[in-house]
């Protein structure tokens, strides 16, 4: 692994960070005394900057390069976390993580295509697996360290200067980063209307809504597993119930381990295929198993879902490398599929009166992966 991937890797912790929002909505709404609404606003201003900035952010990067994009996005999300350490309120709470979110999906856009320029080569699909592995981390650290900073009498919006410390030693990081950058020299500018005029070839639009489902996939099962193994199993909401989110959360951080050293020998169309294989095994399980087997169900549900992200990333921009700006924007505006995806599941829920009908959103999203592996593998080898 080359030295100047470390930059990087230090950039997708930072990018896991953004899940340490949900553990602040509950200190938040005790702080300002706020409404559900209110207080769910905080999550949504962080899901709406990918759907707003995703293509945007393409473009700027197709203009002025990938490591420009990096050091903005690091200097957004800096500005966010120190907004709170200045001045308290609701406003510039969301104020705050809005610029976080913006920043954040810039980091994404930059971040996942730069590391095909630090790789070595044939090592894209395998760098960028591991690091969704310490992105994985950067979101286990960033609730963790709220609850111990609270834990410590200090206040919970404390937590916005540490997480400004490690941006900022990142932001110093890749400032030093020498990159030679794979560009497209022979195409014309990147635009908004070229990145959305991708989306009129097949296989893109094939890739970006399984990227999409993906995405909705994973947020919708961490969204409704407490729940559903409350209802169906009668476990306990406050306790059992909710350490089925950590176990899926393990899940994923192991299964994008396994990944990485899998990804050694084996092509990234092929992994897909067998990651996908234990989504739908996993999902299927879930909706249809004993207590007992659908508790290892969300553990296999975790493992197959911890490397679509980087697969699917890894295998359209290796197959359109001189649209990587423009691609990227598209993949990380599929983002956008975690704040569908569980309202589509809670319809379903609504409309059968069923949580295992709910379940069935995530299995059969599992189900589009799996054919579009498929699909991959089969191009590969013609």
């Amino acid at each position: 692994m080359r030295l100047r991937t470390l930059p990087i890797f230090f950039a997708f912790f930072v990018m896991g960070f953004v899940d340490a929002v949900g553990t602040l909505v509950g200190f938040a709404k005790n702080e300002y005394q706020l409404s559900g609404f209110m207080a769910g606003l905080l999550p949504f201003f962080g899901f709406i900057a990918f759907a707003l900035f995703s293509v945007p952010g393409g473009v700027l990067m197709d203009k002025k390069g990938k490591k420009f994009l990096m050091l903005l996005s690091l200097a957004i999300v800096l500005v966010g976390e120190a907004l709170p350490a200045m001045t308290t309120g609701y406003v510039m709470l969301v104020a705050a993580i809005f610029l976080i979110g913006v920043g954040m999906t810039l980091l994404q856009v930059a971040g996942n295509p730069i590391m095909r320029d630090v790789s070595e080569e044939g090592r894209f699909a395998r760098n960028l697996t591991f690091a969704q592995f310490i992105k994985g981390l950067g979101s286990i650290a960033g609730p963790a360290v709220a609850i111990a900073l609270v834990a410590r009498g200090l206040p919970w919006n404390s937590i916005f200067s540490v997480f400004g410390v490690v941006v900022a030693i990142t932001l110093a990081g890749v400032a030093f980063l020498r990159v030679e950058e794979k560009r497209g020299d022979d195409k014309p500018p990147a635009s908004i209307a070229s990145s959305f005029a991708l989306l009129g070839h097949p296989y893109v639009f094939m890739m970006i809504l399984g990227l999409f489902l993906y995405v909705g996939a994973e947020v919708g099962v961490n969204s409704w597993i407490a729940t559903f193994l409350n209802q169906k199993f009668q476990f306990d909401l406050g306790s059992l119930a909710t350490g089925g989110i950590a176990f899926f959360f393990v899940a994923l951080s192991i299964g994008r381990l396994i990944g990485s050293a899998v990804l050694n020998f084996m092509s990234a169309r092929q992994f897909l295929v067998v990651t996908a294989i234990l989504s739908v095994l996993g999902t299927l399980g879930i909706m249809l198993g004993s207590k007992e087997v659908a508790v290892a169900s969300i553990f296999l549900t975790g493992l197959g879902f911890g490397n679509v992200f980087p697969l699917v990333f890894s295998i359209l921009i290796d197959k359109m490398p001189e649209r990587s700006a423009e691609l990227s924007g598209l993949l990380c505006m599929a983002i956008a599929g975690g704040a569908v995806m569980p309202l589509v599941m809670g319809a379903v829920n609504d409309a059968f009166g069923s949580i295992t009908a709910a379940m069935a959103v995530p299995f059969v999203s599992s189900l589009y992966i799996f054919f579009l592996g498929l699909r991959a593998a089969r191009e590969a080898k013609a």
